[in-house]
């Protein structure tokens, strides 16, 4: 029982529902407490003691329902420790028979028990892709004495006469049942172990994949994706940095802290270094081939407005100007387009966008903040006005530019970028949303 159990979290797990040590261990309690009798209690108790929110919980009643779906429950936990009838030296006839009776009207525990077993000894809690459930059901079906069923088969086919034509089929249509049982066993098996796996491999391979190259029917997918990296990111730089009982004494702080008991210290205060909070302007050109990436970037920054609530936004092409009101007040893919409809068009001039950023938006930019730049620096040989780009880069924390184009282009006919590159404290190429992960992260990381 013990072991079913401990399958049913490693299903869990699969599908991203945290389960720590503790919990599973309270689980085990769970159950040996309560039994498997009542499967409604049994599924609300572990509900209580393995899911931790409302979307953990839908998980969780969604694949507590196909573990323990095709038997009563408990009787996996059974069947695994008994004895297999299925032995390689079992003779043909004697295969055959007991298949044939596992598959007569009536005897569906008693196959479903087989199942279970077979399932035990092909490994099939191993299953991770789609693709794996015919070998995993031809497995069953071996270990269940499908070879010596096939040989029945063959020697009734040799016969060549009425009775061995109508065993023949008999056999036929058994080994079409237990595979077909095997087959969905296996199928659910998938969906208990392998489909989160599956989803996985599928958010990878999008992930890096360049976003140039998404494609509309990407695009659920691809928002999904952006928000599982939204919330990972978010949780990890929202954790509170606990008061630390070690490193320099502040000295100053701890006489005064003291000076109730003649100043002999009692109340050892260290120094802490004090967190900024992030503040972020990011500045996006929405020309051309850039505008893929910058709608990309958007959505994973104002999808983690918690963590970052002081961000602000601005696009251009040849006038800049601040989105911040179009993003908050409609929806994301319509205010894309309303961003490349003001915004799109135009010769592009990052000369211009900063100056109209110095004249009306300058007062943004203190200590704290990080600017972020999203575009190829290519200016249509126009002043890039370094002068103002230097002075920005002097009032901020740091400067941070993400070019789509590889390192092979920079310098390259209008491109000005490596003229900005000086006053940045960061310059990658982002060319796939991992790219932009591990970008945004690096930006966060800097206010810990």
């Amino acid at each position: 029982m013990e072991k079913q159990i401990s399958n049913f979290i490693r299903a869990l797990r699969s599908a991203d529902v945290r389960v720590s040590t503790g919990e599973a261990l309270d689980a085990a309690r769970t159950v040996a407490m309560i039994g498997y009798d009542d499967r409604g209690l049994m599924k609300d108790s572990l509900a209580c003691v393995l899911a931790k929110s409302e979307s953990e919980k839908l998980i969780h009643d969604r694949l507590f329902e196909l573990y323990f779906s095709s038997t009563p429950a408990g009787s996996a936990a059974q069947s695994a420790g008994a004895e297999n009838d299925g032995e390689p030296g079992e003779d043909p006839k004697d295969a055959a028979e007991r298949l044939s009776q596992l598959t007569q009207q009536g005897n569906e525990q008693a196959l479903a028990t087989a199942i279970e077993r077979a399932a035990e000894q092909a490994g099939l809690n191993d299953i991770r892709f789609s693709t794996q459930v015919a070998y995993f059901a031809q497995s069953m079906v071996r270990a269940m004495g499908g070879e010596q069923l096939q040989a029945q088969l063959l020697e009734a086919l040799q016969g060549r006469t009425p009775d061995a034509d109508a065993e023949a089929q008999r056999l036929i249509d058994v080994r079409r049942t237990l595979t077909m049982t095997a087959r969905a066993r296996a199928e659910r098996a998938f969906e208990i172990f392998g489909a989160a796996e599956t989803e996985r491999f599928r958010d990878d391979v999008a992930a890096t994949k360049r976003l140039l190259a998404i494609e509309a029917s990407d695009m659920a997918r691809m928002k999904q994706l952006v928000t599982k990296i939204a919330r990972r990111l978010a949780v990890k730089h929202s954790r509170r940095r606990k008061r630390t009982q070690r490193g320099l004494l502040d000295v100053r702080r701890t006489m005064r802290a003291n000076a109730g008991v003649d100043g002999v210290p009692f109340n050892v205060i260290w120094r802490q270094k004090k967190k900024d909070r992030p503040k972020i302007i990011v500045i996006c050109d929405v020309s051309g081939s850039v505008a893929a990436y910058m709608r990309f970037l958007l959505l994973l920054l104002f999808s983690m407005k918690e963590a970052i609530p002081d961000l602000s936004a601005f696009a251009f092409s040849y006038r800049l100007k601040c989105v911040d009101d179009i993003l908050e007040n409609n929806p994301f893919d319509a205010a894309i387009k309303e961003i490349l409809r003001e915004m799109g068009l135009g010769s592009t001039s990052y000369g211009q966008a900063f100056s109209d950023f110095k004249l009306e938006h300058e007062n943004k930019i203190d200590r704290r903040t990080t600017i972020i730049i999203m575009g190829d620096g290519r200016s249509n040989y126009g002043d890039p006005r370094l002068d103002l780009f230097r002075d920005f880069a002097g009032r901020a924390k740091r400067i941070i530019w993400l070019n789509p184009e590889g390192r092979a282009l920079w310098g390259t006919g209008d491109s000005v970028i490596p003229r900005y590159e000086p006053f940045c404290a960061q310059m990658s190429h982002v060319a796939t949303l991992k790219d932009l992960e591990k970008a945004v992260d690096e930006v966060l990381t800097a206010y810990s």
